[in-house]
């Protein structure tokens, strides 16, 4: 920093620690990895509170894989399973009469091996195949679509809490506090019946057209993308409002701050006042806002996959609930909360990077 430089405290207001009074290297060394240390173990224990919910909340229920399919097989053929195709299932599904804590070492034994069980409704196919074949869905619509949001919304956010009160603020801030204030199932249904079904711009329903062979090739490609582009458009248009709304309060807040203030009165850019002092310190609750928005990019696929019959896990989720394909639901409940988790524990780590607090006080 130079001496005609205003200080750029990234830890937003308040007074910067004194070089003086400023620990050693090695005591802030100390309690920032403290910190992460205490983060990762809080992570662990909820990871592992996660792990035992799953297992325990289906067997607490009633019914179970094994009887369910059981109790099908006889509906269908009208007679009784014969013993030797029960234990069978039994031996797939699990056996609802084992021992609890057997059950609970056998299910931590398939989850060292990535093993969630075996779909009912798709029988053979594993948990594990059909959720890494929706996954990818999941994280190109949802995953893509929320990071766009968020630049969109923040960056317009910055804008308008910038030029508080101009003719753009007085437009853009009461219209997206109106479409955020508007359910997403709205807005996705009337999407789909204008521009699907009236206007015929876009498909109903699906990822990609069933005629083309999947790959890498630009007809799949170009399907893919036409196919997505109305559920992304209408994340886009439900989030962004959001995040422009958080960002242009916070931006209006930290413009009086006396830093920036210095930082026009040394005659700076104005894009750099806004870019490196005003959005960079006004950004730090948005950014925690992000990293748990993208922690639920996989839940919060649910509605759009299901409107859309979009093949994610949304969508596979849905469908499993309808025909209680309890593997299912067990292992995507499982993979949605470790991803919540991860992406919490990740946003806490790049934290104590962005704010100096945390790194001086661990």
């Amino acid at each position: 920093m130079t001496t005609t430089e205003a200080p750029a405290p990234a830890s937003g207001p308040g007074p910067a620690p004194s070089a003086a009074t400023d620990p050693p290297a090695a005591v802030r060394a100390v309690r920032r990895w403290g910190f992460l240390l205490r983060r990762l173990g809080f992570y662990a224990a909820a990871a592992a509170a996660a792990i035992v919910l799953n297992f325990l909340l289906p067997r607490l229920m009633p019914g179970d894989p094994s009887s369910a399919i059981v109790e099908e097989l006889q509906r269908v053929s009208g007679q009784q399973v014969p013993p030797e195709t029960l234990e069978s299932i039994r031996a797939i599904f699990g056996d609802p009469d084992q021992n609890l804590a057997e059950q609970f070492v056998g299910y931590l034994g398939q989850l060292a091996r990535f093993d969630l069980g075996v779909s009912v409704v798709n029988f053979p196919v594993p948990v594990s195949e059909l959720v890494l074949q929706a996954l990818p869905w999941t994280l190109l619509l949802v995953g893509t679509t929320t990071v766009l949001a968020f630049v969109l919304g923040t960056g317009l956010g910055v804008i308008a809490g910038w030029k508080a009160g101009s003719r753009l603020d007085s437009i853009l801030t009461p219209l997206t506090a109106f479409l955020s204030s508007v359910p997403y199932f709205w807005v996705a249904l009337l999407a789909l019946w204008v521009f699907g079904f009236v206007l015929g711009w876009f498909p109903l329903s699906g990822g990609y057209d069933a005629n083309l062979a999947e790959g890498f090739n630009l007809p799949f490609l170009a399907s893919v993308m036409h196919y997505g582009a109305l559920p992304a458009a209408t994340i886009v248009f439900s989030a962004f409002g959001g995040w422009l709304l958080g960002m242009r309060n916070m931006t209006v807040t930290t413009v009086r701050e006396d830093y920036v203030l210095l930082a026009q009165a040394k005659g700076l850019s104005r894009g750099r006042v806004i870019l490196r002092y005003a959005a960079r310190n006004a950004m730090l609750p948005s950014f925690t806002g992000f990293a748990m928005a993208l922690g639920g990019v996989i839940g919060g696929a649910l509605l759009t996959e299901t409107v859309f019959s979009y093949p994610g896990i949304g969508y596979l989720l849905f469908e499993s609930l309808n025909k209680r394909d309890y593997p299912m639901m067990q292992g995507v409940f499982l993979i949605v909360t470790l991803a919540t988790l991860l992406a919490n524990l990740l946003a806490d780590s790049l934290y104590v990077v962005l704010d100096p607090r945390i790194r001086e006080q661990g």
